[in-house]
């Protein structure tokens, strides 16, 4: 009976790293280097995370007749819930999953605070912003270098006539604090 409730013991312990050991991260804070700020991700469930962005982020210029091909630095917030779809093979394969190092799927919202501007002869003054889809993939290595990109679509509103454009986020920078869900991977 001892013998069958040690292994019972073994066999939970286990399951339980197998269903807290895939998303590691608990919360991690980074600075961003490309796009000057802080970056806050905290995990929500075993392979998803909320990501906010506080930066100062290049950006297409919506109110322009070509945005595109106009360009511009804004402050801004980013929020995204990103969905890890990876995690588990990327462990299997003895890849690191450290610092959510893994390819996501993940709405994302941006509010966009740029002042007074003129663009193309004309005063455009308020917020803008979007809300959208995007994939991307994030790497995290030992040293804390960490860098993402991610890619898709969003629908751009504010002081002009609303339309879809692409969304792309690059951060690259250095994770400088973090709290590990598991120990030892």
């Amino acid at each position: 009976m001892r013998r069958l409730l040690l292994l019972g013991f073994f066999f939970m312990g286990y399951l339980t790293q197998a269903q807290y050991g895939t998303n590691c991260e608990i919360r991690q804070f980074k600075l961003n280097a490309i796009n000057p700020g802080i970056e806050y991700e905290m995990a929500l469930g075993v392979n998803s995370t909320l990501d906010i962005r506080v930066a100062y982020q290049a950006a297409l210029e919506p109110a322009s007749s070509r945005p595109l091909e106009d360009f511009d630095f804004f402050p801004a917030i980013t929020v995204q819930n990103r969905y890890y779809h990876n995690l588990n093979s990327r462990e299997r394969r003895r890849r690191s999953i450290y610092g959510n190092s893994g390819n996501y799927i993940a709405p994302s919202v941006a509010v966009f605070s740029p002042g007074d501007r003129v663009v193309e002869g004309r005063l455009v003054d308020g917020i803008h912003g979007y809300g959208g889809l995007v994939y991307g993939i994030q790497r995290s290595f030992d040293s804390g270098f960490s860098f993402s990109v991610d890619a898709g679509a969003g629908y751009y509103v504010g002081p002009f006539k609303g339309t879809i454009q692409p969304v792309v986020n690059l951060s690259i920078g250095w994770i400088i604090s973090e709290k590990r869900w598991c120990v030892g991977l």
